[in-house]
């Protein structure tokens, strides 16, 4: 039982920091008050709290994975691990640019995410996991996984600053943003890099199947959602080249992406494991 406390105790740690920070950024940048302030950037102690969340989170994540039995993987992982490399990103990005905005949506959301694997365990032991193969495929996927899901937040919050702009009801929290070229000038390049690396966790899982999982390729569903989510941002990025697409189009097809990019592992497993009871 003490064991059990101690592998969970980081994940509940991190949640809590992730959770109470994402409070402390609403309640002082964009909660409407006297004492708002809203231009100012993050302090030292703030990004050091958010260092500190990652390392815990990294812990509870190592934990959790990596048993003498070898690799371990489930859905509530698989989010955990994802939302834990977009906080990790989005932390380093916010030394080089103004991320403001993101805090009050990101850090609920790695909190919630923090928290699944001490609710759902890990029962599933993975097949090949110490092939040099295998290891590239996860990585690539799990990293465009994190980007793509910062690409969906930084989109859906572009909505709704648009929303606001457009029904003038702007307030002194939207004001100091970035100007919104700026932004989607951000966007694209967080979907760039994503779909890069979804093009890398893709190929290699069609061209190496057999040598990765150790079976031929089959048109599964997760196969057919992670290629129909490749199509569509291929698509919302050729648009963007060659039509200049951006907006609410950019924004439909940045989510519609992103949810069947969803439904092609962390979905498909939320079904097998808690809905079937399945590993």
């Amino acid at each position: 039982m003490a064991v059990i406390v101690i592998q969970l105790l980081p994940h509940i740690l991190a949640a809590v920091i992730y959770g109470t920070l994402g409070f402390h950024f609403w309640h002082t940048r964009w909660r409407e008050h006297e004492g708002q302030c809203i231009t100012a950037p993050m302090h030292s102690w703030e990004r050091a709290l958010i260092g500190l969340s990652l390392v815990l989170h990294a812990l509870g994540l190592y934990g959790s994975l990596i048993d003498t039995a070898g690799m371990r993987f489930s859905f509530s992982l698989a989010l955990s691990l994802m939302m834990w490399l977009a906080v990790l990103i989005y932390w380093m990005e916010s030394f080089l640019a103004r991320m403001e905005g993101m805090q009050p949506m990101v850090l609920p959301l790695a909190a919630a995410c923090a928290l699944l694997p001490a609710i759902f365990r890990a029962d599933h032991l993975v097949a090949h996991a110490q092939a040099l193969g295998f290891q590239f495929h996860f990585l690539a996927a799990m990293l465009a996984y994190s980007l793509l899901t910062l690409s969906a937040l930084h989109a859906i919050f572009m909505g709704f600053t648009e929303n606001a702009l457009h029904r003038r009801t702007f307030k002194r929290s939207l004001a100091s943003l970035p100007p919104l070229l700026v932004m989607e000038s951000l966007l694209f390049k967080m979907l760039t890099a994503g779909f890069s690396l979804l093009t890398l966790a893709v190929g290699s899982g069609l061209l190496f199947s057999e040598a990765l999982f150790g079976r031929p390729l089959t048109l599964d569903h997760k196969t057919f959602f992670a290629i129909a989510s490749w199509i569509i941002f291929a698509t919302l990025l050729f648009g963007r080249h060659v039509w200049g697409w951006r907006g609410k189009r950019a924004l439909r097809w940045t989510l519609s992406g992103f949810a069947l990019l969803v439904l092609a592992y962390v979905g498909s497993r939320f079904v097998v494991e808690v809905l079937l009871g399945k590993t």
